[in-house]
């Protein structure tokens, strides 16, 4: 049977990776600034073999609004660029036969304002995930106050696992409006 202690640094951990978790997903959003973190998710069709990106090239940001991608393999050029037409990025690449460059363009208002609706869903979606592994762990301090836990320690553990949660969810926040000032950015 697990400890009160133990159940708490659990719930750490698995909010720790909620945190993280939001951090990452909010890397791939676009800003107005040019971030080898936009290209995370695309995956290219390598050999019938979907892989991400950053495994098939070398992205590089020569600029604040410029990405170039090198590939490894200079014939899957075309496949990389296709797979960033079809990414949901908006994104026009050009290449030169060696290199493809993507050129940032700046957001128009009604982009960002997209964009700061669905940075938030993220961030909403990070909370949720804290506050689901502070209801589990609540509710295996009850299960544990049944047996040999007492009444007060469960209650200061819960207080412990609030806490937690309050933290967590503060930097998630925190994350969430220093993302919202960076889109909004101009």
């Amino acid at each position: 049977m697990a400890t009160p202690d133990q159940l708490i640094q659990d719930a750490q951990k698995r909010m720790d990776a909620s945190v993280e978790h939001t951090k990452t997903e909010f890397n791939t959003v676009r800003t107005g600034r040019a971030s080898a973190a936009l290209l995370d998710r695309v995956q290219i069709d390598y050999y019938g073999q979907q892989t991400p990106l950053k495994q098939l090239a070398t992205i590089n940001v020569p600029e604040p609004r410029m990405l170039t991608i090198q590939p490894f393999d200079p014939s899957s050029i075309k496949t990389i660029e296709k797979a960033l037409l079809e990414s949901d990025l908006g994104l026009t690449p050009s290449n030169d036969g060696k290199l493809i460059r993507l050129p940032m363009p700046q957001p128009t208002e009604e982009r960002r304002k997209e964009l700061v609706k669905v940075v938030r869903k993220i961030a909403e979606e990070g909370r949720i995930a804290v506050r689901n592994v502070r209801r589990d762990a609540v509710q295996h301090l009850k299960d544990l106050a049944k047996g040999e836990v007492g009444q007060d320690d469960e209650h200061r553990a819960e207080e412990r696992v609030q806490k937690l949660t309050d933290e967590h969810t503060k930097t998630i926040d925190d994350l969430l409006k220093h993302k919202e000032a960076e889109i909004m950015e101009v």
